[in-house]
């Protein structure tokens, strides 16, 4: 099976390629360019690069949320569009799950969290006791950094993500030596551990593939509270 994975969620734009469980190619990139413009020239020369011809490709991982709305809309309409015209089925992966799974083999909690705004996180919690795909000690969530910390059991515990970089002095006053703050080279989601979680998620079709979104966008909220007086 040949698999395409994109993730658009946070800073960091990822594209890679799988091919019968072997990651034939993978790129990133965080240089402050918008993912409009970046994502489509990824994945034309993921394909270039891996001798992979558009109809070869036999499933779509999209990373579908949370994260920036913007960035997460940008993956599920470039995802969509292409699966629509080829006729192939996607699966949709949560942003944290795909984080886990880039720090398999890590034998304490696994804390991935992402940069909500207004002091929140989007956040959840995994271990790997046992098989190749991460275990839920804690389900997803938008909440302050506080309660979430709060939430965490003993032992040893890994923060990952583009929340690591915003909240560190906090975490670490919070927690002191428990906390493993993942240096960044590892901390940030990328697209090859969406193509190892992907073969276990069951596929749908193009038209069912939605973004996942914790809670609503800044502008509704907004909106919402102004017509709430």
């Amino acid at each position: 099976m040949t698999i395409l994975a994109v993730d658009t969620t946070g800073p960091v734009a990822s594209v890679a390629l799988s091919r019968e469980g072997k990651i034939v190619y993978e790129a990133a990139a965080n240089a402050g360019l918008t993912h409009s413009s970046i994502v489509q020239p990824m994945i034309d020369e993921a394909a270039r690069v891996s001798r992979v011809a558009p109809g070869e490709i036999d499933l779509f991982a999209c990373v579908a949320g949370p994260g920036s709305f913007t960035g997460v809309r940008i993956g599920v309409c470039c995802v969509k569009g292409m699966a629509v015209a080829l006729g192939k089925p996607v699966v949709a992966l949560d942003a944290l799950e795909v984080l886990a799974m880039g720090k398999y083999g890590f034998d304490g909690v696994i804390c991935p969290i992402l940069d909500a705004r207004r002091g929140q996180v989007y956040s959840a919690a995994f271990t790997f006791i046992s098989g190749d795909r991460p275990e839920r000690v804690l389900p997803d969530d938008a909440v302050p950094l506080g309660d979430y910390l709060s939430r965490l059991p003993g032992g040893k515990i890994m923060f990952v993500g583009d929340g690591v970089g915003v909240h560190r002095a906090a975490i670490e006053e919070a927690m002191g030596e428990r906390a493993i703050i993942a240096p960044d080279h590892i901390a940030q989601l990328r697209a090859g551990a969406a193509c190892a979680l992907a073969v276990f998620e069951k596929p749908v079709s193009a038209v069912e593939l939605e973004p996942l979104y914790l809670r609503k966008p800044q502008a509704e909220r907004e909106r919402e509270k102004r017509l709430n007086g």
